[in-house]
């Protein structure tokens, strides 16, 4: 089942690549830019999230709070963190495999991963914007600051 724009996000608890849980829920009253994304160590992923590193989170407004997700589990995310220089959490939806990108309608079931889907979640916990881009097709991360200057 696919989330849509004006549906309650799903509430979630992961792990991020440090071992420490991230709950939705905790980040109400703050915007979330939830990107879901295949494979660590990836080629089109590897240059989604540098931009995320270099383009967006250095420039965000105070209120955005940017989470990635993969399939991935917390030592690949934290072995991948830690080579690029990563400080946004990096969360894994490694158990039950891709259980949130399934609530988000992003699990690719026959990949066994998740597809490129972005979400925008306000502070009450409502989605705002989604994009969901196939596998083999990289975002424009750019685009991600015109839609929280929309919906700021």
């Amino acid at each position: 089942m696919a989330v849509d724009v004006g549906d309650k996000a799903p509430d979630f608890e992961l792990k991020d690549q440090h071992g420490t849980p991230v709950r939705l829920g905790d980040l109400r009253g703050h915007r979330v830019l939830l990107v879901f994304y295949p494979l660590a160590f990836s080629g089109i992923c590897h240059g989604e999230l540098c931009a995320i590193r270099d383009e967006l989170v250095t420039s965000v407004p105070d209120d955005v709070r940017v989470l990635t997700v993969s399939v991935d589990s917390l030592f690949s995310q934290r072995a991948w963190a830690d080579k690029e220089g990563f400080t946004f959490p990096m969360l894994s939806d490694f158990w039950p495999h891709g259980e949130v990108a399934q609530a988000y309608g992003v699990f690719d079931e026959q990949g066994g991963r998740a597809l490129r889907g972005t979400f925008l979640i306000d502070g009450e916990g409502v989605v705002r914007w989604k994009e969901v881009n196939p596998v083999p097709s990289a975002r424009d991360i750019s685009g991600y600051r015109k839609v929280l200057d929309e919906f700021s």
